[in-house]
């Protein structure tokens, strides 16, 4: 099996990597010592999977995810483009799990969106999405939707902030002439919109 993954030059794989024929993986990806890639998994292109990683059944990692060391990604989760998850970082795809019970027909579904980032050792109990460029702080465990832009921490975790397509903490201090909240990036110098509780980039 080793021998197939040195003959394909389209992505690199460690040989201690085992890829499960019916795995797609997309040319630039790098799948590091003692991962896993099992059938049915899609990595999209450049892709960085580290150490001890699972990346299970009809899993879905959009383009340039990185996933850290110590990650098992569960059937019922899908990342879009630029996803960071963090090492040891933990998803669920049961809510009730029994080891007498099989309830592989109740896996719940949890879609992590463009560019946002979970932080070391958090979990994400299933059935919640996080928004695009969210940012789950390490050791926090998710039990609900988080919207996009949203920084979050703690147990169970709540919101404290908002943070930026590059990962600056924004600060919606301005207002303009429609008494909307105006922040700036300090890092890229892009301006967000706050409204009603939702984000959005302007410029």
């Amino acid at each position: 099996m080793f021998g197939i993954f040195k003959r394909n030059r389209k992505y690199f794989a460690h040989p201690t990597a085992v890829i499960d024929k019916g795995a797609s993986i997309a040319p630039g990806c790098k799948i590091w010592h003692f991962s896993h890639i099992m059938a049915g998994a899609v990595l999209g292109e450049g892709c960085n999977i580290g150490q001890n990683v699972v990346i299970s059944p009809h899993v879905t990692l959009g383009r340039n995810c990185k996933v850290q060391n110590n990650v098992s990604v569960y059937t019922g989760v899908t990342c879009g483009d630029d996803v960071f998850l963090g090492p040891s970082c933990v998803f669920t795809n049961v809510i009730n799990p029994r080891s007498a019970v099989n309830r592989k027909s109740e896996y719940l579904s949890t879609h992590v969106g463009n560019g946002a980032s979970i932080g070391a050792n958090a979990t994400i109990v299933c059935g919640h999405n996080i928004g695009e460029y969210a940012f789950i702080g390490a050791g926090a465990v998710v039990v609900e939707d988080i919207p996009p832009y949203a920084l979050v921490v703690g147990n169970p975790s709540r919101q404290i902030g908002w943070m930026s397509r590059a990962g600056a903490r924004l600060q919606f201090e301005e207002w303009d002439t429609d008494g909307m909240q105006i922040a700036k990036c300090p890092l890229s110098g892009e301006k967000y919109l706050l409204q009603d509780g939702i984000v959005t980039k302007i410029e």
